[in-house]
C-alpha cells in the first residue's frame, strides 16, 4: 500500500520555515452561541491572525457568505477564502501538512469526528476542511484511516512523534485500535519512526467541552531532543500530580535517534480557576512557532513574561509576541489550536 512514507514524505517540525499559517473563523454555532460571544472570539481570532501576518502569510477559512464580516477584524494582508464551516479549530480539522524535502507538498487528511463523536460537536462541514485546504495548496492528499486531530500530536521532525492514550485510543476515535496499529498509522502518515505515549493530558481538557487530552497544551517540541513541558506549581491544583507523572515519562524516554530527552520546565499561570470556579488548563504550551516569531498564549499573569524568556531561548532568533489567548481558552483551546502551518516545500526538513 502506497503511503506518504513509502514516497519519502514526512511532517516538518514546526520551527521548519513556513509558506504560510491556515486558520478558521468563528461562525455562529454552539461554541459561540450569542452575539456577544461570537464578537468577543472574532476579536480574538483575528488578534492572532493580524500578528502572525506580520511575520508570514495568513490564509482564513470564514464561513460561507462571511468574508465582509470577517475582513471588519483582519489587516488587508490576512487572506480570505469562504468554504462551509461548522467550528474555528483549524489545528484539529485542517490537514497536517508534509513534505519530501524535493519541492513536494502532501496533506495528511485524518478523519475528523468532533474529537470523539461529542454530543455537543458539530463536523458535517469541518470533516471537508483538510480536503478543501489540500485542493487550494495543490498538495497530494493522502486520507488516513485514523480518527485524529492535529493538536493530538506534535513532532520533532526527526522521526519522533507526542501522543496521549486518551485521544488516540480514546473512547469515540480509535477504542477498537491496538497501540501498534496507532503507531503504524502515524509513522506511515507522518514520516516518523518512534512515538512516544502519554497516559492523558490536563484535567479540564476531560470536561464536556475538552479535546479529552490534547498533546499540544501538555508537551511540545522545542528542537531534536529537546521538550517543552507544562508544569503546574502549585499543590491546589489538579494538574500538580498530572504534571509530575508526565514529566516523569518524558525524562525516561529517548527519542527515534535514541537521545534522551531534554526537558524544559514550562510553568503554568499562577491563576487557578475561572469566573466558574473550575480548574484552568491556561497553558504556555500552546503557543504557535511562526517564521521568526513565536506567538505566545498570555492571561494577563506574573508567569507571562517568564514564559516569553523561556520561549526566547528555546528559539533563539525569533520574536516573541504575547497575545491574550483566555477567550481562546475560554472557548476550549488557544492559539496553537486556531493555527496550521504549511510549510515550505523546496527546502529540506531541519
Amino acid at each position: 500500500m502506497t503511503t506518504p512514507a513509502s514516497l519519502g514524505y514526512s511532517m516538518p517540525a514546526e520551527w521548519h520555515p513556513h509558506e504560510r499559517t491556515w486558520m478558521a473563523f468563528p461562525t455562529d454555532n454552539q461554541t459561540f452561541d450569542t452575539p456577544e460571544a461570537l464578537h468577543a472570539a472574532r476579536l480574538a481570532w483575528a488578534k492572532v491572525a493580524n500578528t502572525i501576518v506580520r511575520y508570514e502569510p495568513v490564509t482564513l477559512v470564514v464561513n460561507l457568505g462571511e468574508s465582509t464580516a470577517a475582513r471588519e477584524y483582519l489587516t488587508e494582508q490576512v487572506e480570505i477564502v469562504e468554504r462551509p464551516l461548522d467550528d474555528a479549530w483549524m489545528r484539529d480539522i485542517g490537514p497536517t501538512f508534509l513534505t519530501n524535502g524535493q519541492g513536494s507538498l502532501a496533506t495528511a487528511d485524518w478523519i475528523f469526528n468532533g474529537w470523539g463523536a461529542q454530543s455537543w460537536a458539530s463536523w458535517e462541514h469541518d470533516q471537508h476542511i483538510a480536503e478543501h485546504v489540500s485542493e487550494l495548496t495543490k498538495a497530494q492528499r493522502f486520507a488516513s484511516r485514523l480518527i485524529n486531530e492535529g493538536g493530538g500530536i506534535h513532532v520533532d521532525g526527526e522521526g519522533t512523534v507526542l501522543v496521549t492514550e486518551t485521544v488516540q485510543l480514546g473512547e469515540g476515535r480509535n477504542a477498537d485500535w491496538t497501540k501498534e496499529e496507532v503507531e503504524a498509522e502515524l509513522h506511515a502518515h507522518l514520516g516518523t519512526t518512534k512515538a512516544i505515549w502519554l497516559p492523558r493530558g490536563l484535567t479540564r481538557d476531560y470536561d464536556e467541552f475538552g479535546t479529552r487530552g490534547h498533546i499540544d497544551i501538555v508537551a511540545s517540541f522545542a528542537r531534536p531532543g529537546v521538550v517543552l513541558a507544562h508544569v503546574q506549581p502549585d499543590p491546589a491544583h489538579p494538574d500538580h500530580a498530572v504534571c509530575q507523572e508526565l514529566l516523569a515519562i518524558l525524562r525516561a524516554a529517548t527519542d527515534a535517534r535514541g537521545r534522551r530527552l531534554e526537558v524544559i520546565e514550562l510553568p503554568a499561570p499562577t491563576v487557578l480557576h475561572d469566573e466558574d470556579g473550575e480548574p484552568v488548563d491556561y497553558s504556555y504550551i500552546n503557543h504557535y512557532v511562526a517564521n521568526g516569531a513565536v506567538i505566545l498564549c498570555a492571561f494577563d499573569d506574573p508567569r507571562d513574561q517568564e514564559a516569553a524568556e523561556i520561549l526566547a531561548e528555546a528559539f533563539p532568533g525569533r520574536t516573541v509576541e504575547l497575545v491574550d489567548a483566555r477567550e481562546i481558552f475560554a472557548n476550549g483551546g488557544g492559539i496553537h489550536c486556531i493555527t496550521q502551518q504549511q510549510p515550505k516545500a523546496d527546502t529540506a526538513a531541519h
